[in-house]
C-alpha cells in the first residue's frame, strides 16, 4: 500500500478524529478551569476565611480592643452633651419719608428716633464631663466658650435624657466653666488623672459630640503628639497637651483620656487650614491639672481666683538677650514694673529676667504666666531673677489679680520698650543708618514715658541727666536715678530733646 492509500484509509481517519477531541476536550477543561478557579477563591474570601495572624499577635491586638472598649464603656456615661441657645438683640433700621414710606408703608418708630429691635436666637453645641456629684445635683466640667453669652443650657446624657442647666461659674482665662444640673438618676463621676505625667506618644482617646446629635457620644483615638504647646485663641494661659485623637466642632468641653481611662484633658480648640475648621490632626487639650483648682473654687464661689505680681512680661530677642547677659536662659523679662505692685514692693525691677518660683523653672512668659496665677493671694513667693548678669532672690508676698489692677497703664514704669539698634531696628524704626544707642519699639498709652513725651522711633541717650549707652545701663540708672522721679534724654529727627518730668 503506497503513501496516499494509507493517508485515506479508514483507520487513520478514526484516529485523526480521536486524537482532535481530545485536543478540543483538554483546551476546553482548561478553559473553565481558569474561570472557576478565581470565582471559588472569591467565594471562600466572600465565606471568610481568616486572616493568618499567629496566635500571640491575635491576643495583643485583642487585648489593646479590649482597653478601648473599656475606656468608653467606664467613662463615656460621664460625658454630656450641651445644648445652648443665645439670644440676641439687633436693631431694625428706620428709613423714614419718601420713597420707602411709599412702597412699604409708615412704619412703628421709638421716641428716640432709633428703629425696632428684633430677636435673634443662635443655637450652640459642645461637651461635658461630670466631675462631681452632691445629693442629685451634677457638677460639669466644660469651656467657657462653650456657654459664654448663653441664656439656656440643656445637658443631654448617653441615656437619652435631658436636663435644664444652669451656668455655676467661669473661668475666662483658663477657658473654663462650670454648670450643674438635677437628676434623680445615677450618672458616674469621672477619674480625673494627672497630667503632669503625661508623655509625648502616650495613648489619648477624645470624647464628646462631635458636629451635632448625629455623632453624638463619639470616640476618637490617636497619640499625645506634644505637651506644654501655648498660643491658643482668646489669649488663655494654658500649656495645652497637643493630640492627634480626631477633634471637630461639638467637642469641645469633652474629656481627653488615657489608656487608664482617666481624664488627662478638656478638648478645647483645633488648628485647622479647612473653612470649616475640619480636623486636621491638631487637637489641642486644657492640661487637667490646670482645671483642678478651678473645679474647686467655681463649685464653692463662682469665680477663680489669680495670684498678681504687677509686671509685664515679655520674652527678650537675641539683641537684647546679649545686651543684658541672659543668653541661653530660659524665662521672662520684667520690661515693666505696676507702681506699687507686689513686684514693686518686693524688690523686683524693670529689666529683671525672672527664672524661677519659688525654685522651680520658669520656662517662657506663659509658663511664669501661669505660675504665678496659680499662687494664692496672701502666699510669699521667692523669685530668681538675673540683674546686671548675676542671679539673686526676691521675696513677694503674692496679692489678688484683678482686671482693673492688670490693666492700669497708668502705673506701668517706666512704660516704653527699649531695644539695641540693629540694622532691623533701623528699618522698622526708619532711622538714620549712622543711628545708633537704644531705640524706642513701643510706648504704652497713658503710662508714665507716654505722659512725659516719649514716642516710637526715639532714642534714649540719658537717664536723669547721666549718660546712657547700653540696655543694661539703662536699667541700672532707672534704680538707680529714678527713686522720685523721671526724665529722659533722647533725639528725635536729629534733634536733641529731654522729656517732660514725670513724679512718682
Amino acid at each position: 500500500m503506497n503513501l496516499s492509500q494509507k493517508l485515506s484509509s479508514k483507520n487513520l481517519l478514526v484516529f485523526n478524529l480521536v486524537l482532535i477531541g481530545a485536543i478540543f476536550g483538554f483546551s476546553l477543561a482548561f478553559l473553565s478551569f481558569t474561570c472557576i478557579a478565581p470565582k471559588a477563591a472569591n467565594i471562600a474570601r466572600a465565606q471568610g476565611n481568616p486572616a493568618n495572624v499567629s496566635e500571640n499577635d491575635l491576643n495583643v491586638a485583642v487585648g489593646l480592643q479590649n482597653a478601648f472598649n473599656a475606656v468608653a464603656d467606664n467613662v463615656l456615661p460621664s460625658v454630656v452633651e450641651l445644648k445652648t441657645v443665645s439670644v440676641r438683640r439687633q436693631g431694625i433700621p428706620n428709613f423714614p419719608g419718601i420713597p420707602f414710606d411709599f412702597f412699604f408703608g409708615p412704619r412703628d418708630r421709638n421716641p428716640d428716633g432709633r428703629g425696632q429691635e428684633r430677636e435673634h436666637r443662635s443655637q450652640g453645641l459642645g461637651s461635658g464631663i461630670i466631675v462631681r456629684q452632691k445629693d442629685g445635683l451634677y457638677y460639669v466640667l466644660t469651656n467657657h466658650h462653650v456657654v459664654d453669652d448663653t441664656t439656656e443650657i440643656r445637658v443631654a446624657t448617653k441615656d437619652n435624657k435631658e436636663y435644664p442647666a444652669t451656668i455655676v461659674g467661669k473661668d475666662e482665662r483658663k477657658d473654663l466653666a462650670m454648670i450643674s444640673f438635677k437628676s434623680g438618676d445615677f450618672y458616674p463621676i469621672a477619674a480625673l488623672g494627672d497630667s503632669d505625667s503625661v508623655r509625648v506618644g502616650d495613648w489619648a482617646i477624645a470624647m464628646g459630640n462631635p458636629l451635632g446629635e448625629q455623632f453624638s457620644f463619639s470616640v476618637t483615638m490617636g497619640i499625645v503628639s506634644a505637651v506644654g504647646r501655648t498660643g491658643g485663641p482668646g489669649n488663655n494661659i494654658n500649656d495645652f497637651i497637643q493630640t492627634d485623637a480626631p477633634i471637630n466642632q461639638g467637642n469641645s468641653g469633652g474629656p481627653l483620656v488615657n489608656i487608664r481611662g482617666e481624664v488627662i484633658g478638656i478638648n478645647t480648640w483645633i488648628a485647622s487650614n479647612t473653612s470649616g475648621g475640619g480636623n486636621v490632626g491638631l487637637g489641642f487639650a486644657i492640661p487637667i491639672n490646670n482645671a483642678k483648682r478651678s473645679i474647686d473654687e467655681l463649685i464653692t464661689s463662682g469665680v477663680t481666683s489669680y495670684g498678681w505680681l504687677g509686671v509685664s512680661l515679655t520674652e527678650p530677642g537675641r539683641e537684647t538677650a546679649a545686651a543684658l547677659g541672659i543668653e541661653g536662659r530660659r524665662g521672662a523679662l520684667a520690661s515693666q514694673v505696676f507702681i506699687g505692685s507686689p513686684a514693686d514692693k518686693g524688690g523686683i525691677c524693670p529689666g529683671d529676667f525672672i527664672t524661677h518660683v519659688g525654685g522651680k523653672e520658669a520656662r517662657g512668659v506663659n509658663q511664669l504666666t501661669m505660675m504665678v496665677g496659680d499662687l494664692k493671694p496672701g502666699d510669699n513667693a521667692t523669685f530668681t531673677v538675673i540683674r546686671d548678669g548675676a542671679p539673686r532672690d526676691v521675696r513677694v508676698r503674692i496679692e489678688t489679680r484683678t482686671n482693673e489692677v492688670a490693666s492700669d497703664s497708668k502705673k506701668l514704669w517706666p512704660g516704653l520698650h527699649l531695644e539695641p539698634i540693629t540694622d532691623e531696628v533701623r528699618e522698622a524704626l526708619k532711622l538714620d543708618k549712622d543711628a545708633t544707642g537704644l531705640g524706642v519699639v513701643r510706648v504704652e498709652e497713658n503710662s508714665p514715658a507716654d505722659i512725659i513725651g516719649m514716642r516710637r522711633g526715639d532714642i534714649v541717650t540719658a537717664v536723669n541727666g547721666e549718660s546712657v549707652r547700653d540696655l543694661r545701663g539703662f536699667y541700672r540708672l532707672l534704680r538707680e536715678k529714678t527713686s522720685s522721679e523721671l526724665w529722659l534724654g533722647f533725639t528725635r529727627s536729629g534733634s536733641t530733646l529731654e522729656s517732660l518730668r514725670f513724679r512718682k
